[in-house]
């Protein structure tokens, strides 16, 4: 093996090693928030869990704000899916079972990722500001998005782009809602939880197909 080669080697064994301690972290923060926000986390709590030093922290992340940020990137990746897969279904008119789909959706998600969903619904308001900006920012662009596919439905002719915004924003933070929501019923609260969240949604409907009568 050349020098190159074997330097080329050992560069990438630390680098995957940084990645996975850089996992680590975020897991082990991840487990601790389930009881507490993220404004009382301490990083000797985190490094703890994993078992590095302190001072190891700071070879990943600024402080604990710049760590709540990665995991918001990390907790909104499902419900970005979630979102765009129940609202904009090719296969899905927009009534029920559209509206089962979504709601079915994020059901899986909660059950899937509940760490990551009290993680979103506790620090969407929190006291850590980089992190509720963070959020903020991650579903207004997926109410754009959402809003771009809405107006690509027959049934969106009509509608201006600020409609259209309107609409999806509502949406988005329904999901939201509705994921926490999941999140806090007991086992015995899930079908009574998702039925109030169908009806929501064909609320949400009903009043969308009638938004440009007498416009």
């Amino acid at each position: 093996m050349s020098h190159t080669a074997g330097a080329n080697r050992t560069s990438g064994i630390r680098q995957a090693q940084k990645l996975k301690t850089r996992q680590a972290l975020m897991d082990a923060a991840l487990g601790l928030l389930e009881h507490q926000s993220l404004s009382s986390l301490g990083l000797r709590e985190v490094t703890r869990e994993v078992g590095i030093a302190p001072t190891a922290f700071y070879r990943h992340f600024k402080d604990t704000a710049e760590l709540g940020v990665a995991l918001v990137d990390e907790s909104l990746n499902g419900l970005h899916t979630a979102i765009r897969a129940g609202l904009t279904a090719p296969d899905a008119d927009d009534s029920e079972a559209r509206i089962a789909l979504t709601v079915g959706l994020i059901a899986d998600l909660v059950r899937s990722a509940p760490a990551h969903v009290r993680f979103i619904a506790r620090e969407r308001h929190g006291g850590v500001r980089p992190v509720r900006e963070a959020i903020g920012t991650q579903l207004a662009l997926f109410a754009g998005e959402v809003a771009d596919a809405l107006g690509a439905l027959p049934d969106s002719s009509g509608w201006s782009r600020e409609d259209l915004e309107m609409l999806a924003g509502v949406y988005v933070d329904h999901m939201v809602m509705t994921a926490s929501a999941f999140l806090e019923a007991g086992p015995e609260g899930q079908e009574p939880t998702a039925e109030l969240a169908r009806r929501q949604l064909r609320l949400i409907s009903l009043g969308r197909t009638h938004w440009l009568d007498g416009r």
